[in-house]
């Protein structure tokens, strides 16, 4: 499941970068957080040749590194640029360099683009911004383009969609390499929700305003958080707000992008990890804790979602919580 540590981390911002999404990339990876008992990562912005770049928004920035920095991260973040240009052949030979050597390599929302120009995305799956997503598509018909999700991770190459996804895809790095107290503790720094499910398909179709017939389900969705270790179906979920079952679960698709099993299922595996990282309780009574009965069944869902079993993760990522 681990490529290998995560120390140092290079920004590349190619003409026209996207200032909002260079800033999350700033904000995890380029803050001394070291008092605070989070990683400290070397972190350099750099563009093509060392020189400064435009941003979309028209001010330029000057870089303090030019590519070559890019030979020696153990992380390549290519920030938005320029929809869909395509990137010099000197940023398609590091990116290459950097993936075939085994470093993480991450693209956020059009910096897909240059993945994609450099033979990343091929026979992967991949995402950028819903706007861009047949346009990937079409011009690296190799690519396993899914416009639905906010990222994903295949093998070392991490691909996120637009604006705050960035930070959905960077959280979810630091929970692979430092596990879920170091990612939970960042999120909270920041502001923003440890973990969201669910995909692109909420922010592309028009919400459904709640009314009086139609509430939200936050509430619901709240309130299980508090209870996974209880037994739920789409029946008895449903019959607590009052819909029939099949508008109850086109709803709960709608606002969290998941179905209700998917969706248990993935609280339950991310509630584990923590009682994996964070107590001594042994594989039965998470199981029971996280509302899974078995400590089989437990094994079978983790091992599904995380590609690794209880205990290897438990001796991989024990912790001491971070407050």
């Amino acid at each position: 499941m681990l490529h290998h540590m995560l120390s140092r981390v290079a920004v590349l911002a190619l003409p026209q970068v996207a200032v909002f999404e260079l800033g999350v990339l700033c904000e995890l990876f380029g803050y001394d957080r070291s008092a605070e008992g989070l990683p400290k990562y070397d972190f350099a912005v750099c563009t093509p040749d060392g020189r400064p770049v435009a941003t979309h928004a028209g001010f330029h920035i000057t870089p303090s590194h030019d590519i070559g920095i890019v030979d020696t991260a153990d992380l390549v973040a290519v920030a938005p640029y320029e929809d869909g240009a395509e990137p010099p052949a000197e940023v398609v030979d590091a990116l290459r360099r950097a993936a075939d050597r085994g470093a993480w390599v991450m693209s956020v929302c059009t910096g897909a683009f240059a993945l994609g120009a450099a033979g990343l995305l091929d026979d992967r799956r991949c995402t950028t911004h819903w706007r861009h997503t047949d346009e990937l598509a079409r011009r690296f018909p190799a690519a396993k383009v899914d416009p639905n999700v906010l990222y994903v991770a295949d093998d070392n190459i991490l691909t996120s969609a637009g604006t705050a996804a960035s930070i959905d895809c960077g959280l979810h790095l630091v929970r692979e390499v430092h596990g879920s107290a170091v990612a939970t503790a960042l999120a909270r720094r920041m502001v923003v929700p440890p973990h969201r499910d669910g995909g692109q398909a909420q922010y592309i179709e028009t919400p459904v305003a709640p009314t009086v017939d139609a509430p939200t389900l936050q509430p619901l969705i709240g309130d299980l958080l508090n209870c996974l270790d209880e037994q739920h179906s789409v029946e008895s979920l449903a019959a607590r707000v009052h819909m029939a079952p099949r508008t109850f679960a086109r709803r709960f698709r709608a606002e969290t992008g998941a179905t209700p099993h998917d969706w248990l299922i993935s609280q339950r595996v991310l509630l584990a990890r923590r009682l994996l990282e964070e107590t001594e309780l042994g594989v039965d009574a998470i199981a029971a804790r996280v509302g899974f009965g078995s400590a089989a069944t437990l094994r079978h869902h983790f091992t599904n979602r995380m590609h690794t079993t209880p205990q290897a993760y438990r001796s991989t990522f024990k912790v001491r919580a971070i407050t």
